[in-house]
């Protein structure tokens, strides 16, 4: 059984940055690429960024691209999500998914955290 357990996340103001952190327990995900989903209050869930197992291909959402970063550490199974200058708009619940591929989000995701607070006030 594969556990994804996020933290990292809490409240920051506007321009501020957080780190948020997903480390994987249960077995070794060699080949799967991990990455981050968000969803705010009334709104659909939002691919934020993804990476590949080698680390050397990654994905962001439109809304993200160039503030955000991702990375990961395969021998501590665990993947990053750099969030900086961030903005109210990045309010939400992100959560962590891992995935057999290159990128998660384009077929079924096998592995999902729990979900961590991020807030961001203006």
């Amino acid at each position: 059984q594969v556990q994804l357990v996020e933290s990292g996340g809490g409240l920051v103001q506007a321009g501020g940055s957080l780190r948020l952190s997903c480390a994987a327990s249960g077995r070794t995900l060699s080949g799967y690429a991990m990455g981050w989903f968000r969803q705010a209050p009334g709104k659909e869930r939002e691919f934020v960024a993804s990476i590949s197992w080698s680390g050397d291909i990654t994905y962001y959402g439109d809304s993200v691209s160039g503030r955000f970063t991702i990375s990961r550490n395969n021998v501590k199974q665990t993947v990053f999500l750099q969030m900086n200058s961030l903005k109210p708009d990045d309010t939400a619940t992100y959560y962590c998914a891992a995935q057999m591929g290159l990128r998660v989000g384009t077929s079924y995701i096998e592995f999902w955290g729990q979900g961590n607070q991020v807030t961001v006030s203006s």
